[in-house]
């Protein structure tokens, strides 16, 4: 099965994992909504939601740039519903768009956890809503959360609570929506890394520089999300995958080509449950 002509709708696809999965579907020739809010550069942030749609009509796909808030109902439903227009359908959303604050709950602005609920679970939600009449056209629908599964123990929540609450929101809507929506043949799961990710987030929030060298590309997510596009909808929902596990099961043998920097050994995720194995030596690469 290839993406071509299928097309995407993904938030937060200026830069990151979003885009990494934006350009991973545009290599088959996939039609791209980049819906995010940097329609400017920003001095610590690469990446606008038009350079990134210049990248995605150069690796082979379409794009249409959108900015958008998805704390916003209104402009949610009008951008999808301009995807659904522009491209002559909709057949895949993606969720990637994420706010974070790694504090307690005591050092925790009230209007910083209404910023990332209001992103993380309800954008998660409000796109989701707008893209159902959409996708049950599609031969082959998807929805996508990049969100972690639900093992719910109190170390992943009391470092801090409001961020676990919001992100975990995301994945409560994975299991609410698998079921509403498995008699309309969409398919609708989640996706999260083992390892930290060089992102933006990695290198400004949460641990710098040496952490980004330790971290894993966001290719892996993005091959690891082409596999769930390319899988049967009607088979396959309702699944909270780890992305090395998963590409493993796909027959990826190779991980080391998703790190940053073999020498070092990677960082590990949070919200990644105890029982999860690593399908590879997640040391330094020898020799």
């Amino acid at each position: 099965m290839s993406l071509k002509g299928k097309t995407l709708f993904v938030t937060g696809a200026s830069r990151g994992i979003g885009k990494a999965i934006a350009l991973r579907a545009a290599r088959d020739g996939a039609n791209v909504a980049v819906a995010a809010k940097t329609a400017e550069p920003h001095p610590k942030l690469e990446g606008t939601i038009f350079t990134a749609a210049e990248e995605i009509e150069a690796a082979g796909g379409k794009a249409l740039p959108i900015v958008l808030d998805v704390r916003d109902d209104e402009a949610v439903k009008a951008a999808i519903d301009q995807t659904a227009a522009h491209f002559g359908g909709l057949d895949i959303l993606v969720n990637n768009a994420s706010a974070i604050q790694l504090t307690p709950l005591a050092q925790t602005d009230m209007k910083r956890f209404d910023l990332m609920h209001q992103i993380n679970t309800r954008g998660t939600m409000a796109c989701s809503k707008h893209a159902i009449d959409h996708l049950k056209n599609s031969d082959n629908p998807h929805i996508l959360m990049l969100s972690p599964p639900l093992d719910m123990q109190e170390k992943w929540f009391a470092p801090f609570t409001p961020y676990s609450i919001a992100k975990y929101g995301m994945s409560l809507v994975v299991l609410g929506l698998a079921g509403e929506l498995r008699s309309k043949g969409i398919a609708v799961n989640a996706l999260w890394p083992r390892t930290t990710i060089a992102t933006a987030a990695i290198k400004n929030i949460i641990g710098g520089d040496k952490m980004m060298q330790q971290s894993r590309t966001p290719d892996i997510l993005a091959d690891a999300a082409y596999e769930i596009f390319t899988s049967p909808a009607k088979e396959f929902s309702g699944q909270f995958l780890i992305d090395d596990t998963f590409l493993a099961s796909r027959g990826v043998s190779d991980f080391d080509q998703y790190r940053v920097d073999p020498s070092l050994a990677l960082a590990p995720d949070f919200f990644v449950p105890d029982d999860s194995k690593a399908p590879c030596d997640m040391g330094p690469v020898k020799g």
